[in-house]
């Protein structure tokens, strides 16, 4: 379990909208950037007090750390994980049929 000093609203970064996550809203699943130490009990019950729907599976993924370079310095790319969320089929999130 993720520590019970964060919020869960802390747990959710941000929305990942690309091409691949545009195609899995049409089967109402629906990805986030989160919390590295977040597990899929917290980031169920966050999504679910934070858009008021019923997720009905919760999957993640850690990204791996990629090297990036400008010019002759090389740095990391911070780590993010991914979780993609799927929802009730009742159920959507108003914000990314808009995008």
């Amino acid at each position: 379990m993720c520590t019970s000093s964060k919020s869960l609203l802390d747990l959710i970064k941000y929305p990942i909208l690309t091409e691949k996550t545009s195609r899995l809203i049409e089967q109402n699943q629906y990805s986030f950037a989160v919390d590295r130490k977040a597990d899929k009990i917290s980031i169920k019950s966050a999504v679910e007090a934070l858009f008021d729907v019923q997720v009905v599976a919760v999957n993640t993924a850690n990204q791996p750390l990629k090297k990036r370079r400008v010019g002759k310095f090389i740095g990391k790319k911070s780590r993010v994980k991914r979780a993609v969320v799927t929802l009730a089929p009742e159920n959507s999130i108003t914000f990314f049929e808009n995008a």
